[in-house]
Formats: structure tokens, sequence, C-alpha cells
């Protein structure tokens, strides 16, 4: 389990902690913001960047958001995720009025799947902790980040720079 804290207070995951080498799950669903399902396998093949954050109405997930959508041109060709447990309607709500249009907003709303199989699940509060997965198209986890403290916000400079590595 990672190690992870929620305003200071240690919280345990549900799932496995993923490692640089491992290959990513692909069994899982999630929601997109028109309400067409997301499965892992549909997935499965791209480079792409994951993102989780505990509820896009929050001011670090907030600017987490902005931050990937900003730097997106910077990283041609990979896909972006950002996944939280929020309704796909608040996700497309916060997109529009946000301007977010780089990133696929995701809800693992419905049965936390993702959140399961990725180890980002806190289960008390039923919300994923913030996390970056950079996944190359073989499949394997090229970069993680279980930010240590999820009120904080990630190493985006570490996370863009294994983006960008990708193959």
């Amino acid at each position: 389990m990672p190690k992870v804290k929620w305003r200071g207070a240690e919280v345990t995951t549900t799932g496995p902690e993923l490692k640089v080498g491992d290959k990513a799950p692909t069994d899982f669903a999630l929601t997109a913001t028109d309400m067409s399902a997301i499965k892992g396998s549909d997935l499965a093949g791209k480079k792409r960047v994951i993102m989780t954050s505990p509820s896009i109405d929050t001011p670090v997930c907030d600017a987490e958001a902005r931050r990937f959508n900003q730097e997106a041109t910077a990283i041609p060709g990979v896909d972006l995720v950002f996944a939280t447990c929020d309704l796909p309607f608040a996700q497309k709500r916060w997109c529009g009025g946000a301007g977010i249009d780089k990133l696929k907003l995701a809800s693992d709303y419905k049965d936390r799947s993702f959140g399961k199989a990725f180890g980002v699940l806190e289960p008390s509060r039923q919300l994923l902790v913030r996390a970056v997965f950079a996944i190359d198209a073989s499949d394997t986890v090229r970069y993680v980040e279980y930010v240590s403290e999820v009120t904080t916000e990630p190493n985006y400079d570490a996370a863009l720079e294994a983006a960008k590595a990708l193959k």
C-alpha cells in the first residue's frame, strides 16, 4: 500500500501499489462526461498519463487539472486522463467553466474499480487519492507518484518528463 496522508493523517488505500515496470491494470471501468463507458482495455496500447484526485471541485485538484491541460501541447500523442469520483455531470460542468479541452475527465463513481485496480481508493471516504501514472504503449508503467499528502500538488516536472519519454 502506498504511504499517503490526508490532511496530515495517514490513510490506507485499497488495491496494489503500482511500481515502475509493472503492467498497467486494464480490468476496470470509468465513465466519461458524456456517460459513455471507458474500459481499461480501451486505453490499452496507448501512451497515456492518468492523474487521480479526490474531487475536481477542490482548489488543488482544480490547479492540477488546469496545469496538465496547459502542458498537454508539450506531450503530443499522449492521452491525458483525469480520474475522480465526481459525477460525470459535475466533471462536464467544471470542464466547460474552466476551459479544459485537452484532458479526458473520467469518473470512478459507479464501482470504484479503477481506484481499486490502481491502489488509489481511500475506502473510508470512497474517494481517490492524488496520484500520477505514465504508461507506455506496451502498457508498462514508466512513472508513478502517489502524492504523499493528498492536499498538495504532484511533481509536475517529473511527470511531464516521464510523459515526454513514453514510447
